[in-house]
């Protein structure tokens, strides 16, 4: 059942569920926590999982302005506040990568470990690092027509051919609105502060299929972030809590560790 929680002037809408150390779930850019349905079952067994809705996705309005990666940074801030916690372990898919790094960045005392996920790194924007940036744009206006097509820049071709619905996962994109006009400016905020500055302790995850942020740009930033790790997921695409939940479960609960907990 989906919880509210007040923030400010934001209602968010998130789910809790398991015991043990706080994690928190980030999601992608066009997405909402239901990303994480099929992951957070495997990671409930460790942890208290938080998986919320960013202001404009899902069951969370924002109000009629666009928002900056440092207004998504305080709202996870506030929510975690607001649930009376004081450090979490947090994880971040795609877009909700970025938003984590903002997190850390702003927030250091209450990052305890950092998960980042198919994501590129701050301050610098997606289109500089991912060469592929403007066709990934016309597929994306191009919906419903070019939604087969999309799904295959989400998901590798073997995986869609045991999946097959979700080659038209992307068909179903409601219309252009003043919402998702918002959201699109949002994810294109710039942020002041780079990767380098993190000092959370950090694992970097990449999918070797790839192909919405190249798995080069990901794993550079393990070499930025001091004391960093990373990994190459074979044969995964961009959506890895999708495609390979327990692969995921098992290299976050491997880097987080709790009470030396095995997945």
């Amino acid at each position: 059942m989906t919880r509210f929680v007040q923030a400010g002037d934001l209602r968010i809408a998130f789910d809790r569920e398991g015991e043990g150390p706080p994690l928190l779930l980030m999601h992608g850019a066009e997405a909402s926590r239901q990303m994480f349905s099929a992951l957070v079952p495997h990671l409930a067994k460790h942890f208290t999982v938080i998986a919320y809705d960013q202001r404009d996705c899902g069951e969370t309005e924002g109000p009629d302005h666009a928002s900056t990666l440092t207004d998504l940074a305080k709202d996870a801030q506030a929510l975690v506040t607001a649930l009376g916690l004081r450090r979490v372990h947090v994880f971040g898919s795609s877009f909700g990568g970025r938003v984590a790094q903002a997190l850390a960045l702003l927030y250091p005392r209450l990052v305890d470990h950092l998960v980042l996920g198919s994501t590129w790194p701050l301050p610098r924007p997606y289109e500089e690092l991912c060469p592929d940036a403007r066709r990934l744009v016309e597929l994306r206006r191009g919906l419903p027509g070019t939604a087969e097509e999309l799904a295959t820049w989400f998901f590798p071709e073997a995986f869609l051919e045991k999946r097959p619905e979700l080659r038209r996962i992307f068909a179903n994109a409601r219309p252009e609105s003043a919402r998702s006009a918002r959201r699109a400016a949002t994810v294109a905020t710039a942020f002041d502060k780079g990767v380098a500055d993190i000092v959370a302790p950090t694992l970097v995850l990449a999918g070797e299929l790839d192909r919405v942020v190249p798995p080069a740009v990901t794993l550079a930033m393990a070499a930025r972030i001091r004391g960093a790790d990373a990994a190459l997921l074979p044969a995964i695409g961009h959506v890895t809590a999708m495609q390979a939940p327990e692969v995921l479960a098992h290299h976050i609960v491997r880097f987080l560790n709790p009470e030396g907990a095995k997945p």
